[in-house]
């Protein structure tokens, strides 16, 4: 199982069945891969609630979502104007969001949306999804392509909101926002404390059930 997939399948481990789920571009896409798609509602919000996978045979080139892949539409679907979905994520009606980042930081503070010096398309829903959903849930890898942490004390880049992130589940790691701080509750693959911690620029806590399972290996 690849890096992206991996992330995927533990960021489907955190959703409830029946509830309202915002994938990003990015890792969230391949989040549907690991659900019983029957049991969740995916919505874009450009318009969809009832996403659902699609074969290749089956693409509706008019059918796609905010990241504009192609899409499917599950029994039952509604379409709406993307006012009115801006309105159900700004209304407090979307239970998840599952969003890609270019870092968090220690704060909780997620960058998504720029990097100084680049070319830029807008912030897009990033901005709203992470002021108005219920849940939201980071999927990114640990470091960049250059090595660098991407789970810093501070953000270098542009910030999209100032809502703290609930949970990050990057390649290494599982955090948990606790109290004032992220905890680390769950290592991933292979990786170990002494790696995270070296890969990791955030400050943070380690559970205690993580550090008696450390202390029992």
């Amino acid at each position: 199982m690849g890096i992206k997939e991996m992330i995927a399948k533990r960021a489907a481990q955190e959703l409830t069945p029946y509830s309202i789920i915002n994938l990003g571009i990015g890792i969230p896409t391949w989040v549907p891969d690991y659900l019983d798609q029957s049991r969740f509602y995916l919505h874009t919000e450009n318009g969809l609630l009832g996403v659902t996978s699609v074969e290749e045979e089956a693409i509706d080139p008019n059918l796609v979502n905010a990241g504009k892949l192609p899409v499917g539409e599950a029994a039952g679907a509604s379409y709406f104007h993307s006012a009115d979905s801006f309105a159900m994520i700004r209304g407090g009606h979307v239970d998840v969001a599952i969003l890609g980042a270019l870092q968090v930081d220690g704060r909780g503070m997620v960058a998504n949306w720029a990097i100084p010096g680049k070319d830029i398309i807008g912030v897009g829903g990033a901005m709203d999804l992470l002021t108005g959903a219920k849940k939201i849930i980071i999927t990114m890898s640990h470091v960049s392509k250059d090595g660098s942490p991407k789970f810093v004390e501070r953000c270098t880049f542009p910030i999209t909101s100032t809502r703290i992130a609930d949970v990050i589940i990057t390649d290494l790691a599982v955090f948990q926002w606790k109290k004032d701080r992220y905890e680390l509750v769950e290592l991933m693959g292979d990786a170990t404390l002494s790696e995270v911690k070296e890969k990791t620029a955030a400050s943070f806590r380690i559970s205690e059930e993580l550090l008696q399972k450390e202390e029992r290996t």
